[in-house]
């Protein structure tokens, strides 16, 4: 130890021995690999506190400058910051090159712990130092001190860019002093949206393996980013992200929030996009001299300056690439003779160039491929023919591989050590397993040579996988699940096995087990990849698959994973999904599984009225025309499409930008298309030639929408920028008229009103704005983030982008985008007046007809849809409020509703026949036993009942002092029972004008329940629940059940038992007899609640023989009462279930959701 560090310590000596506890500190230092075992053990022994700290500095002294630095980083992590401020002026200098505590390169088992959990490659074979670049990268990552920011490893391809990356971070100080929190490595390459979707659902799940932060994967890119930061931030503090091999600028936004990152690219213009402050390393092209000739000494165990002349010249015939020089080295390690020959091969171009068109410019790569290629052994050869159907950056576990070649592991582990061994494969530890992958040149090469082959290499690998596994059967236990789940389609497709793919796709089991594995995400991705195959088949069976996915995605993604048959059920019955779904379902009934079928369903239709599909890829924006004959719409693919609104059919077809076009804009009098785009330049077309007639170029970044005014006599265009600015153009002028200023993230959407007189802006800051056209100023802010509070995120950390708006002609509705959902709002109110459903992703536009009689929507899904808005919007259709009754007479199902404009309906479930009664302030209505009367409740307090025969009324003369909740006829229909929010229970004989008042509650009654011999069960939110008389008005039975409201109870047909939930988000089956806690049906804290019943519970009903019990909540779930286990779950559409009606026999089921949709339900025999 250096006498400074030595010196300070003895200084503080008292002052450390009087105040640690030394637990903590050695578990530390264990770690660091600076303590022993033992030794902890010699400190333990010691009697005191004093003592313990005594001996470990003690021992300390004794021990070198690592020593003393990891004692100095546990005190700061074990909170005593006080004292290592004391020994920081004693710090000792070390250079991080001369090892550590390990004898393997300085690699304590910290930072082999560190690296292995971060997914970071291990060291090739043969490896060389670079200490320059290692120290430039490690003294750029310093420079970011704890703060957001990019270091970028720029290089040509092969220069050994990810072996830099890795090694910058395999040291134990440098680690422990600037990345604590951790190090996290992301393999990248050339990705689409759905790859980088993947990639980022598998590091939120690395990130939050114990899912303290959600249940499900997340469902687009702009919610994994959301989830990232938030892990990044909460989870993962002072962490690196280290992304390897990127090559779209595209993708880094989905990585920019706030974190600290290294990446490595052949391109260093990829941060242009992003913020925060960058640091570029450039990597020389290739090994230098002395380098290379390093790599071959260490093949070929000589010294350097033992290594004949032809090393020299093979050294420069490999232009300094490490992967070739590799390959030659791998190459002369087996034959040490043969200098002169491989020197030979690589002068003379003996291998042509095979790559024509690749990426890469690589001839000496080819020529080092070729060769060793060639030199394989004859018999191993055709095994690496076998690995061209990888893809490139997927890590491929060898059990893959002992399916593809029959082989036992320890067999195929064999042969492809020969690979590694040779350079021509790399390999990584995944616990105790390998996984094996192919850099990106090799994987080039073999695609290019062994082209011919490819389609029969892999109806190869399927063929082997049908042998061994049936799809659906495969285990997550199995090392190998996680490829096939991802890669079975892609080797099928590629295999032109079309038959087998729409098998595999059409198959509700394989969407089941895929998706409970790794969330719908992925699988929708392939529905439109491979779309073409699949409508070969039958488009209509394709269109049903992706409907069913696109509206259960919510719930495919979530924990507890829902049944997938009963999800199929709800669809149409001419839909391939409910056919097979109904077949399994019949099947698993005969073995006592519970399935319901919702017989009503025919009532709610497909919202959207047409799908086309004109672009390649996402797309970005669709709009009408101002005479709605015509849709424009731009996207990913850098193109203008402009079609009929009626057909579909194209009209045009422009390539309008250089990069992607992100917004397209009709002007009032249909002449002119403006488009805007990421090359941050904004152009006007001719609508019917094409023709370009404007360019601005005045947005310092990215253009994310345009939009003229509604007044073809004063034409002016908006544009919202990533600059944060909005700008307003007059076209007979060259440069713009206004700037706004006011958003401080980009501006993502700008919409004028119906009269011109203000600008609506969306921004990424999570406002929606107001300005004054004529003035430029701001007249009004919004925050959007109160409207999503249902959110499933905490809401400090709840980041709202709002997309896009779009206003209704009259003014009065503003149309809202986020995420993959849009919203109707009304303006005056800001209430919430629709809500729907139907993209597979993001949705990026929506948009308003001229009438607004139909809006359009767009997505990353590569669809446009148009919808009606009449059949969306609630307020414009009749829905039904939560206030019902139901009888069930014999067949019939009769219910008894109030509709949102106060009518009161007898609706027929079996044949959905509506009968309009007569209008009411209704806060609770009933039907009588034998459907003569109805008896409602009011606001006021006030108790009415009707006569149906002859519209008589009859009125409660006491009534009650606030809202009546609850009301019910007893059997014989003479006497009403009301509930109230005045804490009291009125059971009336309306015919003899009788009152009993039951009045024990300390607060509201919740509800109530009528029981045999003129029994009553009433609970309240005094969290308790009573026994009456209904003739004395006596309390029989008094529980204390929660903490909390208790929101429902029933009591088994045998009086044995009774249930109760609550507020707590629990139900719970108690003894009537002696009050003992039989059940706990969710046995999970309050905050994990809302996963078993979606929130509170509401309302609950036993099934005649006590054994089965149905739930309402977020949503209806049914339970095995003897177990305590849910036997099914029923999703509907909206939530806030209040109440469950079930008929005597327990086969019928009547609910309405929030949304005032109305579910009969009946169980499946």
């Amino acid at each position: 130890m250096d006498a400074k560090a030595r010196n300070c310590l003895l200084q503080h000596r008292e002052a450390l021995e009087r105040d640690i506890k030394t637990s903590y500190i050695m578990d530390r230092m264990i770690n660091d690999g600076v303590l022993t075992v033992s030794e902890e053990e010699k400190v333990k022994n010691e009697p005191t506190q004093q003592q313990r700290a005594a001996l470990l500095i003690k021992m300390i002294l004794k021990k070198d400058n690592y020593s003393y630095i990891s004692f100095y980083n546990a005190l700061i992590h074990e909170g005593y910051k006080d004292l290592a401020a004391l020994l920081h002026s004693g710090i000792p200098v070390i250079s991080s090159s001369n090892g550590g505590k390990d004898s393997v390169g300085g690699i304590t088992s910290y930072v082999k712990t560190v690296l292995c959990e971060g997914g970071v490659p291990q060291r090739p074979v043969v490896f060389v130092t670079r200490k320059e670049l290692v120290n430039a990268i490690r003294q750029n990552l310093f420079k970011l001190n704890g703060e957001p920011g990019w270091v970028v490893i720029y290089g040509m391809a092969g220069c050994g860019k990810s072996v830099l990356a890795a090694e910058a971070v395999r040291d134990h100080f440098f680690l422990d002093g600037c990345f604590p929190g951790g190090v996290h490595w992301v393999s990248i390459g050339k990705q689409d949206k759905s790859g980088l979707l993947m990639k980022l659902q598998n590091l939120c799940t690395r990130l939050d393996q114990d899912e303290s932060f959600s249940q499900r994967l997340p469902l687009n890119i702009e919610e994994a980013k959301d989830r990232l930061r938030i892990l990044m931030l909460h989870k993962h503090p002072r962490s690196l992200l280290i992304l390897d091999d990127i090559w779209d600028p595209w993708v880094l936004k989905a990585f920019d929030n706030q974190c600290q990152i290294l990446l490595t690219t052949r391109d260093k213009s990829v941060t242009d996009s992003v913020m925060g402050p960058k640091y570029v390393v450039s990597v020389e092209s290739g090994l230098g001299k002395e380098k290379g000739l390093e790599i071959l000494s260490l093949f070929v165990s000589m010294k350097k300056a033992d290594l004949p002349e032809q090393a020299h010249s093979i050294i420069k015939e490999c232009k300094g690439s490490p992967l070739v020089v590799s390959l030659i080295g791998a190459l002369l390690r087996d034959f040490p003779n043969r200098w002169d020959y491989y020197l030979r091969q690589l002068q003379n171009k003996q291998f042509k160039r095979i790559r024509k068109s690749s990426s890469y410019d690589y001839e000496a790569l080819d020529e080092a491929m070729s060769i060793s290629v060639e030199m394989l052994r004859e018999d191993i050869k055709d095994y690496y023919t076998d690995l061209s159907i990888l893809q490139k950056d997927v890590k491929v576990p060898t059990k893959v591989l002992c399916i593809l070649w029959d082989m036992e592991t320890e067999e195929v582990e064999d042969i492809l050590q020969e690979f590694v061994n040779k350079s021509l494969l790399f390999c990584d530890r995944n616990g105790k397993s390998f996984c094996y992958y192919l850099h990106d040149l090799q994987v080039d090469f073999l695609i290019e040579k062994n082209r011919n082959q490819l389609q029969d290499l892999h109806k190869k690998i399927i063929t082997q996988f049908q042998k061994h596994y049936q799809p659906h059967t495969l285990s997550p236990d199995q090392e190998d699940c996680m490829y096939w789940y991802n890669f079975l389609a892609y080797h099928m497709a590629s295999a032109n096995m079309h038959k087998e793919l729409c098998a595999l796709m059409f198959s509700l089991d394989w969407i089941k087990a895929k998706t409970e594995l790794v969330g719908p995400a992925h699988l929708i991705h392939e529905f439109v990849e491979y779309r073409h195959i699949l409508d070969e088949k039958d488009c209509a069976v394709c269109e049903n698959f992706q409907e069913f996915l696109s509206l259960n995605g919510h719930l495919l993604g979530r924990q507890p994973f829902p049944n997938i048959v009963q999800l199929g059920l709800c669809e149409p019955e001419t839909s391939e999904v409910y056919q097979q779904a109904k077949l399994q379902a019949k099947q698993e009934v005969d073995h006592g599984v519970l399935y319901l079928e919702w017989i009503n369903k025919k009532n709610i239709k497909n919202l959207s009225r047409l799908v086309v599909r004109p672009h390649t890829d996402a797309v970005y924006h669709a709009c009408f025309s101002e005479d709605g004959q015509r849709i424009a719409s731009c996207g990913v693919d850098k193109t203008l499409q402009v079609f009929k609104a009626e057909t579909g059919e194209k009209l045009l077809e422009i390539k309008a930008h250089e990069d992607e076009v992100l917004c397209c804009a009709f002007s009032t009098d249909d002449r002119f298309i403006a488009t805007c785009s990421v090359d941050k330049k904004v152009k006007i077309w001719n609508s019917m030639t094409g023709e370009l007639v404007h360019i601005y170029d005045e947005h310092s970044e990215q253009v994310n929408c345009c939009h003229f005014t509604n007044n073809s006599h004063y034409l002016l265009l908006a544009t919202a920028s990533s600059d944060c600015f909005l700008k307003l153009w007059d076209l007979n002028q060259k440069e713009c008229r206004n700037t706004m200023f006011g958003h401080t993230n980009s501006v993502n959407h700008c919409r004028f009103s119906p009269d011109d007189k203000l600008l609506a802006s969306c921004s990424a800051d999570g406002t929606l704005k107001l300005w004054d056209v004529k003035s430029a100023n701001e007249r009004k802010s919004i925050n959007v983030k109160q409207f999503f509070l249902n959110s499933e995120e905490p809401q400090e950390d709840m980041e709202v982008i709002v997309k896009c708006c779009s206003w209704s002609p009259d003014g009065a509705r503003i149309m809202v985008a986020a995420k993959n959902k849009i919203f109707l709002w009304n303006m005056d109110s800001c209430l919430k007046v629709a809500d729907c459903r139907g993209h597979l992703s993001w949705v990026h536009c929506v948009m308003f007809s001229p009438d607004g009689s139909s809006f359009l929507t767009s997505s990353d899904d590569q669809t446009i849809r148009l919808w009606e808005t009449k059949k969306v919007c609630k307020n414009s259709a009749i829905v039904l409020k939560q206030e019902i009754d139901v009888v069930f007479q014999e067949n019939e199902v009769m219910v008894l509703a109030v509709d949102n404009i106060k009518r009161l309906q007898l609706i027929n479930g079996k044949t959905g026949q509506i009968d309009y009664l007569t209008e009411a302030q209704v806060s609770c209505c009933c039907l009588s036993p034998h459907l003569q009367y109805i008896a409602f409740g009011g606001e006021d307090g006030a108790i009415e009942i009707l006569e149906l025969l002859n519209n008589r009324i009859f009125q409660s003369r006491i009534g009650h002092k606030k809202t009546v909740q609850h009301i019910q006829f007893t059997d014989d229909g003479k006497t009403l029972i009301s509930s109230s929010d005045d804490s009291s229970i009125q059971v009336w004989n309306w015919q003899s004008e009788e009152y009993v008042f039951l009045q024990a509650h300390q607060e509201t009654v919740k509800d109530f329940k009528l029981l045999k011999n003129s029994k009553l069960l009433s609970w309240s939110f005094d969290g308790t629940v009573k026994v009456w008389s209904i003739i004395t008005g006596r309390i029989e039975k008094d529980f204390v059940c929660h903490q909390d409201t208790v929101l429902s109870c029933d009591i088994s047909p045998d009086a044995t038992k009774f249930s109760s939930t609550s507020a707590d988000k629990t139900a719970k089956i108690w003894n009537v007899s002696n009050g003992e806690l039989l059940h706990l049906c969710a046995p999970i804290s309050v905050e994990e609640g809302a996963a078993t019943h979606g929130g509170w519970v509401t309302d609950l009903c036993f099934s005649p023989d006590s054994k089965m019990l149905v739930s309402a909540g977020g949503y209806l779930k049914w339970w095995n009462v003897v177990t305590g286990e849910s036997s099914q779950t029923f999703y509907t559409n909206g939530t806030c279930l209040k109440k469950i009606y079930v008929s005597p026999d327990f086969k019928t089921y009547v609910t309405v959701d929030n949304l005032g949709i109305l579910y009969i339900l009946q169980m499946l025999e």
